[in-house]
């Protein structure tokens, strides 16, 4: 580093050069074997990301950035000073603002007021919800959503299979993602949240399958039943706009549980690359080309999506691939393992995305399921679980909704001035009902998916001339068209075929994207790393006025927090796991009551 730019530069392209020239000579055919070539591509690829990603795209510096970097300025720097160059100052908000007036809101209304209220609100706009979607940047967001949605369809599908012995499986979550995914984004008051299975509900329903093996119980008229118990319950809190206790939630809750989500789809795709080397059907060449894909899918989805904050080509050519990165990114992929296939065959062959070949149930059962088969004291029996459902469906759709209500992203739609909790009430009416649907016909239950909910928002997201978010295209279009084309892969052949041809490890490096995507931003993360960061020269965060300890206790018991739910959601009691989630806003208030960590540090450290 202490090298003059010239020589840097140099230097940087003469190893280019030379890797470039050494990795040609290692596929001059014919190979004796492909693990010299794969090994050495492999070495780049995870050496040169890092690199890449420092030197290739360099950030503008806004004015926030600057303000944090200068220690002179950071003491009278106030992010929310800066002006957003909306043309109604009357309608922009900050996050204290939400919050006080959401403390104002009563935990319970009279039947049906907040459903009434969020649709009054919203349907009026419904026309603009459809010319909002017409543009390019939302064909963008179809096309990343679209791999991002079916991805963990196909691959939850497969988890519940195993869970369920085949009872619930892939074409189960594949029909019900593109079936209640295309009815909330027609009905929801919030369309931007995407619908699907998550880690949460899969540990549940396999919860749940124990307990059937255990009492001698049809699992599916258990499944059913207790949906309907549970469907019931959250069409209660609809009516009585119990979504008001989200009010109560503050960052601490929001940020472990989205750190929980990104954690879920990381060790995920890991674990996935990680198969591929012990797999005993695969091979050590075929696990170099999985990292390869994997990485290289990941990288390039990355890269070109950080392109939008660079001063690299015009802004128009910025945007547009910054908006098709995590599509280009699979078409990479994608690309890179089919000319592997083609030019070595068998040897460097993929596993692809596996896709049931006609429209019917996993294990061939009617759709319909018998839910008189369970006898009398087990429907009733079925309240029990149902309660821990309900706590946990309510939690995941509400604190996921809340996160993608934030202020920050400059939505307006729908919404009073100053308020976080408007569209939950009609949005849990949608729920209960698809719910209730759902377990009629043996589907998964859906409810709203933090990772894909904040990358379709993000997705979405305009930015100004330095990189400052401006405003959300608020719409319908994205989530009604995603939905639309994953049923169209259940119904049509052609579609189905196609999508058997993509690799599994483009898929995971789509995984790697999602998870690592949805951390920015989120402050318990940032305070991981500031753990390993030299205090003296780091720049200063929205949190520098408390002591470094207090910090590092405080996010010590946040991380406590994330392995206890860990733990719980892999363990045989995996039934309790919404119970854990419950506990986190208590435990909050605790902290704070208690004075085990001061409330002029809470305040600072868990400011909405």
């Amino acid at each position: 580093l202490s090298l003059p730019r010239r020589s840097i530069v140099h230097w940087c392209t003469d190893l280019l050069r030379h890797t470039t020239t050494t990795l040609h000579k290692s596929f001059l055919p014919p190979p004796m074997s492909l693990k010299q070539p794969l090994m050495a591509t492999a070495a780049l690829l995870l050496v040169a990301s890092p690199l890449a990603h420092s030197f290739s795209f360099a950030p503008v510096t806004t004015t926030h950035q600057h303000a944090l970097s200068n220690p002179q300025l950071t003491a009278n720097y106030s992010p929310r000073r800066i002006s957003t160059g909306r043309k109604s100052s009357s309608l922009a908000m900050t996050t204290a603002e939400a919050s006080i007036d959401d403390k104002n809101t009563p935990l319970f209304e009279s039947p049906f007021k907040g459903i009434a209220r969020d649709y009054k609100m919203r349907l009026p706009l419904y026309k603009s919800d459809i010319t909002d979607g017409l543009n390019t940047q939302c064909l963008a967001a179809i096309c990343f959503l679209f791999f991002a949605c079916l991805a963990p369809a196909v691959g939850f599908g497969a988890l519940f299979g195993t869970a369920t012995n085949g009872a619930i499986g892939t074409m189960e979550m594949v029909s019900s993602t593109a079936m209640c995914g295309m009815i909330y984004a027609l009905t929801s008051a919030q369309p931007l949240t995407i619908i699907g299975s998550t880690g949460p509900v899969l540990a549940f329903v396999a919860a749940l399958a124990k307990l059937a093996e255990v009492q001698a119980l049809p699992f599916l008229p258990l499944y059913a039943w207790t949906g309907i118990w549970t469907s019931g319950i959250l069409l209660a809190s609809s009516v009585t706009s119990a979504s008001n206790l989200v009010k109560y939630l503050t960052r601490f809750t929001d940020e472990i549980f989205s750190t929980l989500i990104s954690f879920i789809f990381v060790v995920e795709a890991v674990q996935n690359i990680g198969k591929s080397f012990t797999n005993p059907a695969s091979s050590f060449t075929k696990g170099l080309m999985t990292v390869i894909v994997a990485v290289s899918t990941y990288f390039t989805a990355n890269t070109l999506r950080g392109l939008r904050n660079t001063v690299y080509f015009t802004k128009g050519i910025r945007k547009n691939i910054s908006n098709f990165g995590p599509t280009l990114g699979v078409v990479t992929g994608a690309l890179i393992a089919r000319w592997a296939r083609l030019s070595q065959g068998a040897a460097a062959t993929l596993p692809a995305l596996s896709i049931p070949a006609t429209f019917a149930t996993t294990s061939g059962r009617p759709w319909l399921i018998p839910i008189m088969d369970l006898p009398v004291w087990a429907r009733w029996g079925a309240v029990l679980p149902a309660l821990m459902a309900t706590v946990l469906l309510f939690l995941d759709q509400n604190i996921t909704v809340r996160l993608v209500n934030n202020p920050s992203y400059k939505m307006e739609k729908g919404r009073r001035k100053n308020n976080m909790l408007d569209g939950m009430h009609a949005d849990m009416l949608v729920i209960s009902v698809l719910t209730f649907l759902t377990s009629l016909v043996g589907l998964p239950w859906l409810v709203a998916a933090t990772v894909r909910s904040i990358s379709h928002v993000r997705a979405l997201s305009i930015f100004d001339s330095v990189g400052k978010l401006k405003s959300t295209i608020e719409q319908r279009i994205t989530g009604f068209s995603i939905h639309t084309l994953i049923g169209a892969c259940v119904l049509f052949n052609k579609p189905r075929a196609l999508l058997t041809q993509i690799p599994t490890p483009v898929l995971m490096g789509l995984f790697l994207f999602l998870g690592t995507s949805a951390l920015p931003g989120n402050e318990m993360w940032e305070r991981i790393k500031e753990m390993f960061k030299d205090s003296s020269i780091a720049p200063k965060e929205r949190w520098s006025a408390v002591p470094r300890k207090v910090s590092i206790f405080f996010t010590a018991i946040q991380m406590a927090c994330l392995g206890a739910m860990v733990y719980v959601k892999e363990s045989p009691i995996g039934v309790l796991f919404p119970v854990v989630i419950a506990l986190l806003a208590p435990l909050r208030f605790y902290l704070e009551k208690s004075g085990v960590v001061e409330k002029e540090y809470i305040d600072i450290l868990d400011e909405d």
